[in-house]
């Protein structure tokens, strides 16, 4: 019924707005907040956005790794059930 990518972009789609939501929270308050010396709020902002930058590192290679067990797993498939069928046609193999 559904597509799997509809899903996915879905998804993807709500998590972007999750996260533009929060950088403007987080900037409002930082803006807002009037005890708070410039410095400190520029560190804080700084901290945050290498802190998103490393949780964008952290997924994207999880990713690749299960990406690549995958396309290993499917190798293995392929190559047990070529196996499989060539012992099956093999009429020297009967008993």
């Amino acid at each position: 019924m559904f597509d799997a990518r509809n899903d996915n972009a879905l998804i993807i789609n709500l998590n972007i707005v999750g996260v533009v939501l929060a950088y403007g929270m987080l900037g409002v308050s930082l803006w807002l907040s009037t005890e708070v010396p410039l410095a400190t709020k520029g560190y804080w902002g700084m901290g945050i956005l290498l802190l998103t930058l490393s949780l964008i590192n952290v997924v994207k290679y999880r990713f690749d790794q299960r990406q690549s067990e995958d396309r290993i797993r499917r190798i293995e498939d392929v190559r047990n059930e070529r196996m499989l069928e060539e012992a099956l046609k093999d009429p020297s193999s009967e008993l």
